[in-house]
């Protein structure tokens, strides 16, 4: 069955849950991180299906592979930012490792993806 919108992607679908998660988490985090630590984490969060939405939705699999290594660099930061947000006690053990797990388990599908369509446009 062909693709038929970004919807249809498993890893579209599970990086929405993570956006929930992430902002439903990162309402506990201080006020005084509003503009900081919390921001980063949600815009990086964001990009990740955002990405993989625009790259579907462009015209070719070239485009698509770009968009997808975008989200790829954001599903990076995010890691980053939770580990920060980590060290700094802002989330607790099991918030820290559920939302570890999730990243990387979109990390795993993105790559598989790219290496998918880099096989396509070979």
């Amino acid at each position: 069955m062909a693709l038929r919108t970004h919807k249809d992607l498993d890893v579209w679908k599970k990086a929405i849950k993570l956006v929930t998660n992430i902002y439903g988490v990162t309402e506990g985090f201080p006020n005084n991180e509003i503009y900081g630590i919390t921001s980063q984490i949600r815009r990086s969060v964001i990009s990740i299906p955002s990405n993989i939405a625009e790259g579907s939705a462009r015209n070719g699999d070239r485009d698509f592979l770009r968009f997808l290594n975008i989200a790829m660099g954001s599903h990076a930061e995010l890691e980053t930012q939770l580990i920060i947000a980590n060290n700094l006690e802002y989330l607790n053990d099991e918030d820290f490792t559920s939302l570890m797990s999730a990243n990387d388990e979109i990390g795993r599908m993105l790559a598989g993806l790219i290496n998918y369509q880099k096989k396509k446009l070979k």
